[in-house]
């Protein structure tokens, strides 16, 4: 068997910009400012502005970015929050950290939220917000569901976690559409950090300076514990600078991505196969998945070719253990099926030509 290609490469992702992220290593290094400091500030004004929005809170991680996110709309302990259950358990995670109820939806062929589900669901009564996951790099049908919650005036929590950079018919980026917006940047994803690192980013100045106030303890000022849900989630200024040096590549590398992806889309032709339709700068190509009835056999297929793959993802989230069987009576039959059917071929931006045509011919063979 010949090298594997593998699934994804941090360290070919990195290397390019191996000296200038040790320059600005050592340039923080050197500064005496380790936490909320001039590097923070500098990424958020950045990365606000690449979203299109007014403003960016720096964060630890894209699970505190969603809670705070939804505590900063008001989602309290009972509210019932709209989620897809496709997505690994992150909205679900931090919906029952507040202590809010999971109203799971079923998605579309294209793996997000279907809005005729979630119209069915806020018809049915009592959705407190509804977090929309732009998931594997698609945006979602977010003006369709924006036009079904505002006139309810239910928040919409975008979770862009797979979607730096995505873009509507009109250009807007994916996480300027909602309510307010929570990002990851954990090193495996479109724009990641060389550790772990979140970010909010709404238009809404206000719910801004709630999150700023719940990521510190929720403190009015120093010491003073004003905001209740408050925490130590904090993007520090190492990871705030690398992001800042890796922000202007990103739509290139998003770029490549979406090569790939519709390269595959476009040239691979088995039955035995379903693959994501071409797409444009609606989909970022974080992750490129497809599904098989016969996915056990074609991922070992695959393997034996030199092809690494996984499954995003194999237990939706109403049929996770933490649940012990408590929402047994929760059918989304689209959901269930991609669980059962999904896996995912390497696509990331510094995948080589020669590479995708071994990954395709492999597909081909099987």
């Amino acid at each position: 068997m010949s090298i594997t290609i593998p699934l994804n490469s941090l360290l070919r992702h990195t290397q390019p910009l191996h000296d200038e992220l040790a320059r600005v290593a050592d340039e923080v290094i050197r500064s005496g400012y380790y936490v909320l400091g001039p590097h923070v500030k500098a990424f958020e004004q950045a990365f606000a502005s690449y979203c299109g929005v007014s403003d960016c809170v720096g964060v630890a991680n894209g699970t505190d970015a969603l809670e705070l996110a939804l505590r900063a709309v008001g989602v309290a302990a009972g509210d019932p929050v709209a989620v897809v259950a496709n997505a690994a358990m992150y909205s679900t995670s931090a919906v029952l950290a507040i202590g809010a109820t999971p109203v799971f939806v079923d998605v579309t062929d294209e793996a997000n939220m279907d809005p005729v589900a979630l119209l069915a669901a806020v018809e049915a009564g009592g959705v407190r917000a509804v977090v929309v996951t732009h998931l594997y790099g698609r945006l979602a049908k977010i003006e369709e569901i924006i036009a079904i919650t505002a006139p309810h005036g239910i928040p919409v929590v975008e979770d862009c976690a797979q979607a730096h950079g995505a873009r509507g018919a009109t250009g807007r980026v994916a996480g300027g559409y909602g309510t307010i917006a929570s990002f990851s940047f954990y090193p495996t994803k479109n724009l990641g950090a060389l550790g772990d690192g979140g970010a909010v980013v709404t238009n809404d100045a206000a719910l801004a300076g709630r999150v700023r106030q719940l990521r510190q303890y929720g403190w009015g000022r120093k010491y003073s514990n004003e905001v209740p849900g408050g925490r130590n989630s904090r993007l520090d200024e190492l990871q705030a600078a690398m992001l800042g040096t890796m922000l202007p590549q990103l739509d290139g590398w998003n770029e490549r991505r979406r090569q790939i992806a519709n390269h595959y889309s476009a040239t691979i032709r088995n039955p035995a196969i379903t693959v994501p339709v071409e797409a444009g700068r609606e989909y970022v190509g974080h992750l490129y998945v497809v599904r098989s009835e016969q996915r056990d056999a074609f991922r070992e297929h695959l393997g034996s070719h030199g092809v690494e793959t996984d499954v995003h993802y194999p237990i939706p989230d109403h049929r996770q253990p933490c649940f012990a069987g408590r929402l047994e009576q929760v059918h989304l039959p689209r959901t269930e099926s991609f669980a059962a059917t999904v896996f995912s071929l390497p696509c990331f931006p510094e995948l080589t030509d020669s590479e995708v045509e071994r990954v395709v011919e492999a597909c081909n063979r099987f």
